[in-house]
């Protein structure tokens, strides 16, 4: 009985170790590789470049005042529309005290040389009532009386302008007005009621009070990479995608390509702009960033496969062609234009086989 159960326990061993054995030698044995298989088809083909930026309006007019003071009254906001000559703002003047007190002096002095004049006036009137004097001699006195009325409003008038800023006489077209040059919408307006603004002049640019810039004419602004800007032209047609507005794209023109390159993180890049067309209905706000798509390169009606289906030997390429017998054979190709998914087949294949795709990974 003994001697059977040893027997029993070293057959059960050798089975075990045989059975490990078996198992391990399979596990090591390298399973076939098995790959996806994928369509050639006709289509067209474009190689795009993707250029980022902002829209912003072709051009924005800053406002600025025609004398320096403090802003007493906004009759605008930003957002509403601005026709060119209308109000935006009253600008307060705060006088010179020095140029103040002499234009006080002149009217003090236009106004006694005013009273002698027409005192002298009307004694020579009474004279030439009574036919004692000549008429060329009250004639004279005549006139100096009216220019005496005169260098008296002229006193006054600049009293006016320099107290207030403006005279009544011309009160409509006053310097502390502050009109809109340019119709549009006004995008902003940098002051409040009771700051100091100064007048633009040669050492500096003046406060801004609002700026003001037609949102009916669009532009995209953007950076294009060196290695691509040899491959654009003016003229070329984009297509713009709008980050807020994801729903929407706009056709766009380009229209200028900077000639000279700025540094940007070690890499050079050239500025472009496009005339943006924005259908009607449609809210663009100033400074939305956006992307424009250019088409670089385009073959039409072409055999595409995937780049993936596609490999490379130095300066050669290959793709597997699927057999009957599940085999593959390896096909020496042409390639053409590429975007980046699908690459164009010049030659090699005739558009109805089934290639070679990725490997399946068990």
């Amino acid at each position: 009985m003994k001697k059977i159960l040893r027997y029993f326990f070293l057959a059960l061993i050798a089975v075990v170790f045989v059975g490990t054995f078996v198992y391990l030698y399979k596990k090591s044995r390298p399973k076939p590789e098995r790959f996806t298989n994928v369509e050639v088809t006709v289509k067209t083909i474009d190689k795009t470049s993707v250029i980022t930026g902002k829209i912003i309006p072709r051009d924005e007019v800053n406002i600025k005042p025609q004398i320096s003071g403090i802003i007493s009254t906004l009759y605008k906001k930003a957002g509403e529309n601005v026709a060119s000559g209308e109000i935006i703002a009253k600008v307060k003047v705060i006088p010179d005290m020095g140029s103040l007190s002499s234009s006080e002096s002149r009217v003090r002095l236009a106004k006694i040389n005013l009273q002698q004049a027409q005192t002298d006036f009307d004694r020579e009137k009474s004279l030439y009532d009574k036919k004692l004097v000549s008429t060329e001699e009250y004639e004279k006195y005549s006139q100096a009386l009216a220019q005496a009325k005169e260098e008296y409003k002229a006193a006054e008038e600049s009293l006016e302008v320099v107290r207030d800023g403006v005279a009544r006489s011309n009160a409509n077209s006053s310097s502390t007005l502050v009109r809109s040059t340019v119709s549009g919408i006004i995008l902003d307006i940098p002051v409040k009621v009771g700051n100091s603004v100064i007048q633009s002049n040669t050492f500096n640019d003046g406060t801004t009070i609002a700026t003001v810039a037609d949102m009916g004419d669009l532009i995209f602004d953007g950076k294009v990479d060196e290695t691509e800007v040899g491959r654009i032209s003016q003229g070329m047609p984009m297509t713009i995608t709008v980050g807020a507005l994801q729903d929407l794209t706009f056709d766009a023109v380009l229209e200028y390509i900077s000639p000279k390159a700025t540094e940007n993180n070690g890499t050079n890049e050239f500025e472009v702009k496009a005339a943006v067309t924005v259908p009607g209905g449609t809210t663009i706000r100033s400074g939305y960033s956006a992307n424009a798509t250019i088409v670089l390169e385009r073959a039409e009606n072409v055999i595409a496969v995937p780049e993936s289906a596609v490999s490379y030997e130095g300066e050669a390429s290959y793709v597997y062609v699927a057999q009957k017998d599940s085999t593959y054979k390896k096909t020496a190709v042409t390639t053409g234009v590429s975007n980046g998914v699908e690459v164009e087949i010049k030659s090699g294949l005739n558009g109805n086989e089934t290639l070679r795709g990725n490997k399946i990974i068990e």
